[in-house]
């Protein structure tokens, strides 16, 4: 790295600490060191318990929940801005609250604008995270977003399957823009689903658009909950012929009953990679690390280099 750059700290939030320290290990860095006191109503107090005087310094946190996770991340923008770091990037390898990013309904809140808000507010300089849920969440940002792609090491990983007969499938007509951009850059066929809800995390009804008879599926998404859309389109390619389906989903929320079902389901493999920390022990689930990508477009960002070339697909 360059010298005459200032030095660059590296802390971490409470729930990421694992990511920090996969991403600290690949710069070839310590983990900063901080504590979090925590009182007897909840409430808690950040406190870096080293000097970030002209440092820029990196958050490495998201934002799943609960909210703590959240107000932690707030918390330690704010001890750094007051401790005067030169800069403050948040890196938040899932950015939350994100599903709700318009106003699709009367009277109800655009919550993805609102933690931008805070996180402005706070004092960042600067955001790094990975597959939003919505594109146009990035424009909510009054300060340097970096948008980076789960694609840069999921498509290694399917590449080295060496299936055959292969078609990319999205399971909601909503990630259908995710889907197509990997069967553009794989040259494979598209297949979507078009799901109707009850209400939220209810799928009432599911229909296949095109052909899977005889194909080894790979469905794409950016996250899932309770896994009952990603795991009803999986039953759904088998009952309409697939060989196998996997299943490619950049957050592994999995909220309760997402483990029983992913396991009961039709699905071969479910892949996530470790941006939300997952250890239910679902014995179809594969996690795949991308702290080296972070670690890289950390690296990039200190050294005022380019980032958008370690981009396969957007």
């Amino acid at each position: 790295m360059d010298t005459s750059l200032s030095p660059f700290k590296i802390f971490s939030g409470t729930k990421s600490r694992y990511m920090a320290e996969e991403i600290c290990k690949e710069l070839g860095v310590e983990l900063g060191k901080m504590k979090i006191e925590h009182f007897a109503d909840g409430e808690f107090e950040v406190c870096f318990e080293e000097s970030v005087r002209g440092c820029e310094v990196y958050l490495v946190q998201s934002t799943f929940p609960n909210c703590d996770n959240l107000m932690e991340l707030l918390l330690m923008i704010d001890a750094a801005k007051r401790a005067s770091a030169k800069s403050v990037v948040a890196v938040m390898p899932y950015f939350g609250w994100a599903r709700q990013d318009r106003k699709d309904k009367p009277r109800v809140s655009i919550a993805a604008k609102l933690v931008a808000d805070m996180l402005t507010a706070a004092g960042v300089d600067r955001v790094i995270t990975m597959d939003l849920h919505a594109d146009q969440i990035q424009g909510f940002f009054n300060v340097p977003l970096d948008h980076l792609y789960a694609s840069s090491v999921f498509i290694p990983y399917i590449q080295s399957l060496k299936l055959e007969d292969m078609v990319i499938a999205t399971p909601d007509v909503g990630g259908a823009k995710r889907a197509n951009s990997y069967a553009k850059y794989l040259d494979l066929p598209l297949v979507l689903c078009h799901k109707q809800r009850a209400k939220a995390n209810v799928v009432a009804k599911m229909t296949v658009i095109g052909d899977v008879k005889d194909k080894n599926v790979i469905l794409v998404d950016d996250m899932v909950d309770t896994a009952g859309t990603i795991t009803k389109a999986a039953n759904l390619m088998i009952e309409n012929g697939a060989k196998s389906v996997r299943a490619l989903c950049s957050h592994a929320i999995m909220s309760d009953p997402a483990t029983e079902r992913v396991e009961e389901s039709a699905l071969s493999e479910m892949i996530f990679t470790n941006s939300i920390p997952y250890s239910k022990g679902c014995s179809k689930c594969t996690i795949i690390s991308v702290a080296r990508l972070f670690a890289d477009t950390i690296r990039r960002v200190h050294s005022n280099q380019s980032i958008s070339s370690q981009y396969l697909i957007k």
